[in-house]
C-alpha cells in the first residue's frame, strides 16, 4: 500500500512537527520523527512521505531543511526517492553491524537526553518515557529477538 497524497492527508499521528527551542536542528527533528514512525509501524514499507514542499509550507520552514532531512533518510536507506513520484519508505531496512548500531544508538540517546534536559525532565521521567515508548512499539526489555522485538 502506497499512501499518495499531501501532508494534510496523512493520519494525525503521522503529522510532522517542530519543537521551538529544541537543541536539535529542525532537519534532525524531522529525520527522528520519520524514523520513529517507520520503527513503530506507523509508516509501512512503500508508504509515501509528504512532499518536501507540503512539509515546508505546513511547518513554515525552508524547503531546503526538509530536503536535507529527506536526503539523510535516503542516504541511510530508510526511504527511497523516486524522481517524479516522491519519497517512499524503503521496502527493506538496511542491515547495520553491531558497531554501527551502537554508534547510532548513542547518537540517538544523546539527542533524546538533550531534548529531555531542554524541557526540564528528570532522569526518572526520561526512563519512564523510554519504557512507555518501548511498550507501545512492542520492544521488549532485555535480550530478546532481533532488533529488540519479540520473535514469533
Amino acid at each position: 500500500m502506497v499512501h499518495m497524497g499531501t501532508h494534510e492527508d496523512l493520519p494525525q499521528h503521522l503529522r510532522l512537527y517542530t519543537t521551538p527551542g529544541s537543541p536539535l536542528p529542525i532537519y534532525r527533528q524531522l529525520v527522528d520523527q520519520v524514523r520513529a514512525a517507520i520503527s513503530s509501524g506507523k509508516l509501512s514499507p512503500g508508504d509515501a512521505l509528504p512532499s518536501v514542499r507540503s512539509v515546508a509550507e505546513d511547518l513554515v520552514v525552508n524547503a531546503n531543511t526538509v530536503a536535507k532531512a529527506y536526503g539523510e533518510l535516503v542516504r541511510a536507506g530508510d526511504v527511497v526517492s523516486e524522481p517524479g513520484r516522491g519519497v517512499f519508505v524503503a521496502l527493506r531496512r538496511p542491515e547495520v553491524g553491531p558497531l554501527e548500531r551502537k554508534r547510532k544508538l548513542l547518537a540517538a540517546v544523546e539527542r533524546v537526553v538533550a531534548e529531555a534536559i531542554a524541557v526540564g525532565a528528570t532522569r526518572a521521567e526520561l526512563v519512564a518515557a523510554v519504557d512507555e515508548y518501548c511498550a507501545r512499539a512492542g520492544v521488549l526489555p532485555g535480550p530478546e529477538g532481533r532488533h529488540g522485538r519479540e520473535s514469533a
